[in-house]
């Protein structure tokens, strides 16, 4: 299929793609903080920039990007600049790799999930991230992360 905008366009659109605060990641936020998790950092200066981070768990959320992150159920490759975005796609995933385990050393669980998760099932998304901070501490009659 033929890209329907021009090089110009494009580029434009590409480069107003959000890196943080993207839609499936405030319904993340919203959605947990509505269910009374509290305690959880965003913005944090840490490898791979995760996208929620509860510290005193250990507890790294990415929310992936289907097309970024290359999602083996949404994925699809553009169909111009197929080398570039080859290259580019396959970085990001390498880069994931790295960053896990970097996350892992560092002593934390990483959670990974694809937009369309977020999307779709917001409810599943919450008890994976409970599960975890449960696994690690989280008292379940208290459910504010931070401890109060």
């Amino acid at each position: 299929m033929v890209d329907v905008h021009t090089k110009e366009q494009r580029s434009y659109n590409m480069s107003m793609v959000k890196s943080k605060d993207t839609k499936p990641e405030l319904l993340l936020r919203k959605y947990i903080y509505s269910k009374g998790l509290r305690g959880y950092r965003v913005n944090l200066k840490f490898p791979g920039k995760p996208d929620i981070v509860f510290t005193k768990f250990r507890v790294a959320i990415f929310v992936d990007g289907c097309f970024w992150h290359k999602c083996p159920l949404c994925f699809s490759m553009p169909k111009s600049n197929i080398e570039f975005w080859e290259e580019k796609i396959n970085k990001n995933v390498e880069r994931d790799r790295k960053v896990n385990k970097e996350l892992l050393d560092m002593g934390y669980q990483v959670i990974r999930f694809w937009e369309h998760e977020i999307l779709k099932n917001l409810d599943e998304c919450y008890l994976v991230i409970l599960k975890a901070l449960q696994k690690r501490g989280l008292n379940i009659q208290n459910r504010t992360a931070g401890g109060k």
